[in-house]
């Protein structure tokens, strides 16, 4: 990496799915399958991987309750709850695009 600021973010958040996972989690924790609902085009695969690159970097955390079945969720931490600024603004930039392309 070349040591942009803005470089670093896209390594962490790039790819189809991570920004719109955050965002599904804004509004508090979900489970696997919520998600996978939330997000039918999504492979199981994709969103184990992307759930796990995000909880390696500190931005969700998994909570695995000792329940038969068990009970896993998904949630932000306070450091992933700094994304709602970002998600807001890609948020108002899709409607945008969609006023846009409607035009």
């Amino acid at each position: 990496m070349t040591g942009c600021s803005v470089e670093h973010a896209m390594h962490l958040l790039g790819g189809r799915w991570r920004l719109l996972l955050v965002s599904y989690l804004i509004d508090g924790p979900k489970r696997f399958n919520e998600l996978r609902r939330d997000m039918p085009g999504i492979s199981q695969r994709m969103l184990t991987l992307d759930l796990r690159a995000l909880e390696a970097t500190g931005l969700i955390r998994r909570t695995v309750y000792p329940t038969t079945p068990v009970k896993v969720e998904y949630a932000l931490t306070e450091d992933g709850m700094r994304l709602k600024k970002v998600v807001s603004v890609v948020q108002e930039f899709g409607l945008w695009l969609k006023q846009r392309d409607a035009a």
